[in-house]
C-alpha cells in the first residue's frame, strides 16, 4: 500500500483515550474501593496538566489559521472541538463514579459528610477545627467595580460568594466575594471523631461553607452562598530572548507569567446563580462558549490523589514489598558488584535505595575522584541530593547535569540547582534548544593507579518516591564500551560544538532515530529472507510519523510488531497495512513508566533501555540515552517482563482505530495480572537464586 494511504491516531484525542483508562480504574468494582477514590484524582491532575499545555497549545494555534495545520499535523479548531465533547463525556463519567463511590463507602459505614449533614455536636467540632486551623488561612477578597479583578491562580480553587439581602434582584442589595480554597496548605479532608464504629469525613470546602456567615459576619447580609469555581491557565512558559539575562532569570520570570496566562477552561458550579456567573464572565473577558464548563459542587479532584488511609485493610491496594536482589545483598562494596558483572534494577519489584547507596558509598570512597550525574525530576528532600553534597564536602569532584526546564518542577529544580553551587558543586544547565531529559551517572575511580568507570542509566528519574510507584530500571555496567560513550555524553554538556560518534549508545539528538530505523530495517530484511523477525516497543508515548511509517513498513513485510504504549500511540493497529501490528496499553496499580526495545535480529535477540520515548521530541529535540543489553541474563529478564505484560489478560486495553478502551482478552483461562505477575517473578528469582 502506498505510503499515502496509511493513517495516524491524532496525538490529543489518543491521550484522552489514555486519561479515560484511568477513569475506568476509578470505575471498575475490581480495585479496592480507597483506590478508585485515588484514580479520581489521577485522572483530574491528568486532566489538568493537559489543559494547561496541550488545550493551550492547541488555543494558540487556532490563532494561525490554515498555517497551523502543517505544523500541528491536524486542524487545531476540529481538534479542540473534538476534545471539549470528549471532556464532557468523560466528566459526566466522572461525577456518575464520584456518586458510586460515596455510596460504596457508606455501605462501609465511612460517610462524606457535606455542611448540611452534620449533627450539631459535629457542627461544633467543625466551628473548632475552623476557627483554629483554617480561618488563619483566608483572605476574603471584596470585589468592587473600582478595583481590577483579582488574577486568580490556575492550580488553585476558589469560592464565589455572593452576599445578598431579600431576593438578591437589586444591585445595591448585593455583594460579591472571591476566596481561594487554601488546599494547598490544609488538608482537604476532615475527619470527624468515630461514632459507634462509623467514620466521618467532611471536605475543607463545606468546612468553609458551614461558617461561611462567621466569615462576613461585619457586613449583616441576611445571606451567604458560595459556589466553586477553577481557572485553568494558558501555563507553557514563555521566557523573554535576551542575552544578558540568564536562564534562571528568564524562568522565574517565566514562572510569574505562567499564573496570569490565558484561561482557556473556566469551570463553575452549575447550580451558581446567572448574576454571578456573567458577573465572573464579563470580569474576566471569557466570551468563547467552548472554554466554559458547568460542572459540579466540587473541582481539584488531584487531591483525592490523597484521599484518607481509613477503613478495613480490603479497601486498598495488598502491598507489594520491593525484593532483595540477591547478587548486590551480596556484596559489601557496590563498585565491586558492579565490576564483576553488570547489573539490572527494576523499579519498584526491587528498591531505588540500591542507586541512592551507590552514591553514598561514592561520596565516602576514597578511591572515588569525580561524580557525575543529570537530574530532571528528583524527590523533594531528596536523598539524591544529599549524597551528593555529601560527596563534595568529602573532596569529589560532583558535576550535576540539571535541567531547569522540566516542566511543573521548574521552581524545586531552582532550588536545588542553588543549593548544590553554594555547596561548591559545579552545575551545568544543560544546552540551549535541547532539554536533557537523559537519566545517567558517572563516577571514577582511582584503581590500581588507573581511571575506572561506573555508570547508570536508566528509563527514570533520581526520584525515591516515583521510584514506589512507576515501573522503571536501572542498568549498572563498568563495561568500557558503554562507561566511554557515556563520558562521551558528558562532554558533550560541557563542549556542545563537538560532535561525537557512538558505536554502542543511541544518543539523541544524534543518532536514536538513525539506528531505531535501522534496527527496524533488519527485521524487515529478515522476515523477507525467511528469518525469525520481530519487533517489541514499550514506551510512554509514540507519536513521530517517521517511527509509525517504519513499523508500517516492518508490518507489510510480514514482521510481527508489538507494541505496549501507555498513554500517545499515533500508530493505528489492525488496518490492511498494519494487521501484523498488535498494541495494547497497560494501566493499573503503577505507572508504566519504562521504555524496553526488543528486536528478534534472526534468533540473536537485540535488547534496549532508555529514556527515550518514540516521540519528535525526544528523538531530535532532547538529549536521552538509550544502552544496548549485553548480559544474557539481564536480556532474558527484561524479555521475560515483556512477555508477562503481553500476556496480561486482566489491565491491558487494545489500541484499536475507534480508542474503545475494550479490554484485552487473550484465550487463556487462567487470570494474568501483570504486575502482581512481574513481582511473583522477582520473588521466585530470588528464591531459585536466579541473577
Amino acid at each position: 500500500m502506498a505510503k499515502k494511504d496509511w493513517e495516524y491516531q491524532n496525538r490529543e484525542i489518543s491521550w484522552l483515550s489514555f486519561n479515560e483508562r484511568v477513569l475506568q480504574e476509578a470505575m471498575d468494582p475490581n480495585v479496592p474501593l480507597l483506590e478508585r477514590m485515588r484514580f479520581l484524582g489521577i485522572y483530574s491532575n491528568n486532566l489538568d496538566e493537559f489543559f494547561r499545555v496541550r488545550v493551550a497549545t492547541i488555543s494558540r494555534m487556532i490563532d494561525y489559521g490554515k498555517k497551523a495545520i502543517p505544523l500541528l499535523g491536524y486542524d487545531p479548531k476540529l481538534t479542540l472541538k473534538e476534545i471539549l465533547h470528549i471532556n464532557r463525556q468523560q466528566m459526566l463519567l466522572f461525577q456518575e463514579t464520584y456518586k458510586e463511590l460515596k455510596r460504596l463507602l457508606a455501605n462501609q459505614e465511612i460517610f462524606l459528610l457535606d455542611e448540611n449533614e452534620l449533627s450539631a455536636e459535629q457542627g461544633e467540632q467543625v466551628t473548632n477545627y475552623f476557627r483554629n486551623h483554617v480561618r488563619p488561612s483566608l483572605v476574603p477578597l471584596m470585589i468592587e467595580d473600582k478595583r481590577p479583578f483579582p488574577t486568580l491562580n490556575g492550580k488553585g480553587i476558589y469560592f464565589a460568594v455572593k452576599l445578598y439581602n431579600g431576593d438578591g434582584a437589586s444591585k445595591k442589595e448585593v455583594q460579591y466575594s472571591i476566596i481561594e480554597i487554601p488546599s494547598q496548605v490544609i488538608s482537604r479532608f476532615y475527619l470527624l471523631p468515630e461514632e459507634d464504629g462509623k467514620k466521618y469525613i467532611i471536605l475543607l470546602d463545606d468546612v468553609i461553607r458551614y461558617c461561611l456567615e462567621e466569615i462576613y459576619a461585619i457586613f449583616e447580609y441576611e445571606k451567604v452562598e458560595a459556589y466553586t469555581i477553577k481557572f485553568t491557565r494558558d501555563e507553557e512558559l514563555d521566557m523573554e530572548d535576551n542575552v544578558s539575562v540568564s536562564l534562571i532569570e528568564k524562568l522565574e520570570s517565566g514562572i510569574k507569567a505562567r499564573k496570569r496566562g490565558d484561561t482557556v477552561r473556566f469551570v463553575y458550579d452549575r447550580t451558581m446563580p446567572q448574576d454571578l456567573l456573567d458577573f465572573l464572565l464579563s470580569n474576566n473577558a471569557i466570551e468563547e462558549e467552548d472554554n466554559i464548563v458547568a460542572g459540579g459542587r466540587y473541582h481539584n479532584f488531584k487531591d483525592f490523589i490523597d484521599f484518607p488511609v481509613i477503613g478495613a485493610k480490603r479497601l486498598r491496594y495488598k502491598p507489594l514489598p520491593a525484593v532483595k536482589h540477591k547478587y548486590l545483598e551480596s556484596h559489601v562494596s557496590l563498585f565491586m558488584a558492579i565490576k564483576e558483572r553488570d547489573i539490572l534494577l527494576s523499579y519498584p519489584y526491587q528498591s531505588f535505595n540500591y542507586v541512592i547507596d551507590l552514591l553514598r558509598e561514592a561520596a565516602i570512597d576514597p578511591k572515588v575522584r569525580s561524580i557525575k550525574i543529570t537530574l530532571y525530576r528528583v524527590a523533594k528532600n531528596s536523598k539524591v541530593i544529599n549524597a551528593l553534597i555529601n560527596a563534595a564536602k568529602n573532596g569529589k569532584a560532583v558535576t550535576v547535569i540539571v535541567e531547569l526546564q522540566a516542566r511543573f518542577d521548574e521552581e524545586n529544580n531552582i532550588y536545588y540547582a542553588n543549593k548544590l553551587q553554594e555547596e561548591g558543586i559545579k552545575v551545568n544547565f544543560g544546552i540551549a534548544g535541547l532539554k536533557v531529559h537523559t537519566k545517567i551517572i558517572l563516577i571514577r575511580r582511582k584503581e590500581a593507579n588507573k581511571n575506572v568507570y561506573y555508570a547508570h542509566i536508566g528509563t527514570g528519574n533520581f526520584n525515591e518516591k516515583t521510584s514506589e510507584i512507576y515501573c522503571d530500571h536501572s542498568f549498572l555496567t563498568a563495561n568500557t564500551k558503554i562507561t566511554n560513550e557515556v563520558k562521551k555524553v558528558f562532554a558533550f554538556f560541557k563542549d556542545n560544538y563537538k560532535r561525537h560518534v557512538f558505536r554502542y549508545l543511541l544518543v539523541s539528538p544524534f543518532n536514536t532515530r538513525r539506528q531505531f530505523i535501522k534496527l527496524v530495517k533488519t527485521e524487515i530484511a529478515n522476515a523477507e529472507a525467511g528469518l525469525p523477525a520481530g519487533v517489541t516497543i514499550k514506551v510512554n508515548n509514540l507519536n513521530d510519523e517517521e517511527m509509525a511509517n517504519v513499523l508500517y513498513e516492518a508490518s507489510e513485510a510480514g514482521v510481527k510488531v508489538n507494541l505496549i504504549v501507555r498513554s500517545i500511540c499515533n500508530v493505528i493497529p489492525q488496518q490492511s497495512y498494519s494487521k501484523n501490528i498488535h498494541a495494547i496499553s497497560l494501566v493499573d496499580r503503577l505507572l508504566e513508566h519504562s521504555r524496553v526495545m526488543v528486536f528478534t535480529n534472526g534468533g540473536d535477540a537485540k535488547v534496549y533501555i532508555g529514556s527515550a520515548d518514540w516521540m519528535t521530541r525526544n528523538i531530535d529535540r532532547r538529549v536521552e540515552v538509550t544502552v544496548p543489553i549485553f548480559d544474557p541474563t539481564i536480556k532474558q529478564e527484561l524479555i521475560d517482563m515483556i512477555d508477562i505484560q503481553l500476556k496480561d489478560n486482566t489491565k491491558s486495553r487494545v489500541w484499536n482505530a475507534d480508542l474503545s478502551n475494550t479490554y484485552v482478552v487473550t484465550g487463556s483461562d487462567k487470570e494474568v495480572r501483570a504486575q502482581i505477575a512481574t513481582h511473583e517473578y522477582f520473588k521466585k528469582r530470588l528464591e531459585t537464586k536466579k541473577f
